[in-house]
């Protein structure tokens, strides 16, 4: 799936596997390591609901935007077409999924963000102009005056990798929006994402605080696209939850074969840890 665009080859790449039931969690891991991708989601049924579940080529995560959105449209077109309301149950809790027309409508948690003094190791990892506010949340959140400051910056993903939270969001006022991000995730395997959903479920509630709005738009750079083609997010703060908007292009339908000698030959987990990012 290509999630957050309805064009194909933009977007955020995620692979969603339905299973009747749980594989064992190594093999889960592989598979998403054979993917390469940012994201691989499996879905299992839950009743009427869903349970899912994220890995990146190196761990598996306890939330991710754009692999949701592209579970919910292999749930609306595959699974029970017809159907515009789906509830994937995860480690961060029950998420929501609505389908109008031609766009989903993602409901995640809103997230909090508390200043902080920064690590000498992010200061060292963003190379570039010196941010303005540093904010600790799921990532680091590094505030920057503008776009040009946003673009100029060069991470150091051996330096960012150390840090002890998840990832690295820089942003800024936007240009085309109400604000632009960028987001770093090495320790996941992912050097720069293309769009990264579950980050905004911090910088939504920054941005509506700081500018007084509850709706905004958010325009995350891409390097799938080039450094200064973006990808919009229409975001919305709802009390405690953060509303996300964006479509779904599906690229790929094909069926993953394993035998039990197969799985012998898997590297092993701290492999996919220390692994250098992709």
């Amino acid at each position: 799936m290509d999630a957050f665009t309805d064009r194909l080859f933009w977007g955020n790449p995620a692979a969603v596997c339905p299973l009747d039931a749980w594989l064992p969690d190594a093999v889960m891991q592989a598979i998403a390591w054979e993917n390469n991708l940012p994201e691989t989601a499996f879905i299992v049924p839950a009743g009427q609901d869903y349970e899912l579940r994220w890995f990146t080529p190196a761990l598996e995560v306890e939330l991710c935007g754009h692999a949701t959105l592209g579970a919910a449209h292999v749930v609306f077109h595959h699974l029970k077409p017809g159907s515009d309301r789906v509830a994937f149950h995860t480690a961060s809790g029950p998420l929501v999924v609505d389908r109008a027309e031609d766009r989903l409508h993602l409901t995640f948690p809103a997230l909090r963000s508390e200043a902080a003094p920064p690590p000498e190791a992010l200061l060292r990892g963003l190379v570039g102009p010196r941010p303005v506010a540093v904010y600790r949340s799921m990532d680091y959140i590094v505030v920057y005056e503008n776009e040009e400051q946003l673009l100029a910056v060069e991470p150091d993903q051996g330096v960012l990798r150390t840090l002890d939270l998840r990832g690295v969001a820089i942003t800024a006022p936007g240009s085309a929006g109400d604000f632009s991000s960028r987001w770093f995730g090495p320790k996941l395997s992912i050097p720069e994402d293309s769009v990264t959903g579950s980050a905004h479920c911090a910088l939504v509630p920054y941005w509506a605080r700081r500018l007084g709005r509850d709706r905004l738009t958010g325009h995350q750079f891409s390097p799938r696209l080039g450094q200064r083609r973006t990808i919009r997010l229409d975001c919305e703060l709802r009390g405690d939850r953060v509303l996300l908007g964006g479509a779904t292009r599906e690229y790929l339908v094909g069926t993953v074969r394993l035998a039990p000698e197969d799985l012998d030959q898997r590297p092993k987990d701290s492999e996919y840890k220390e692994a250098v990012p992709r």
